[in-house]
C-alpha cells in the first residue's frame, strides 16, 4: 500500500462528509455559498486542514470564516460519529487562496495574448538574421 493513500482516503471522506453537512445540517447564516476545494491531513491522522473558497468580497470572506469556526465543534462532533476512525483529526478551516491566484494568472496570459495581437509576433525580415553569414 503505497504511504499518502490512507490521509488522502481520510481527507476525501472528511471532505464529502463535510460538504453534506454544511449543505444541509448547519444554518448559520455567516456560511454563505462556499465550495469545500480539498482535505490535506496529516500522515498521523492528527491535523486536517480544509481548504475552502467562498463567493464575495473580503468582507464575505471574514463572515463566512467566523461562523466557520462558530461551527467548527458540532462538525467535528458529527464527522466522528460518521466516520469510523480512532481519533478524528483537529480542523482547521483554511482559505483557498489558489483559486485567486490563478485568476490572476489567467488574467496576465490574457493581457499577453492580446497584446501580442497587436503587435507582430515576428516582423519581416528577422528570420534571416538567425542564419550564420560567411
Amino acid at each position: 500500500m503505497a504511504q499518502g493513500s490512507r490521509p488522502e482516503r481520510v481527507g476525501d471522506q472528511i471532505r464529502t462528509e463535510l460538504s453534506t453537512l454544511l449543505a444541509r445540517n448547519v444554518k448559520d447564516p455567516g456560511i454563505g455559498f462556499i465550495t469545500l476545494t480539498r482535505v490535506r491531513v496529516t500522515a498521523d491522522l492528527q491535523l486536517a486542514r480544509v481548504y475552502y473558497t467562498a463567493l464575495g468580497d473580503d468582507r464575505v470572506r471574514r463572515d463566512t470564516a467566523r461562523a466557520l469556526a462558530r461551527a467548527l465543534p458540532f462538525l467535528r462532533r458529527q464527522v466522528a460519529s460518521r466516520l469510523r476512525l480512532r481519533r478524528v483529526p483537529e480542523l482547521v478551516f483554511q482559505y483557498d487562496e489558489t483559486v485567486e491566484q490563478q485568476e490572476r494568472i489567467e488574467e496576465i496570459l490574457r493581457q499577453i495574448q492580446a497584446e501580442e495581437g497587436r503587435t507582430p509576433a515576428d516582423p519581416a525580415g528577422d528570420d534571416e538574421d538567425d542564419e550564420p553569414h560567411d
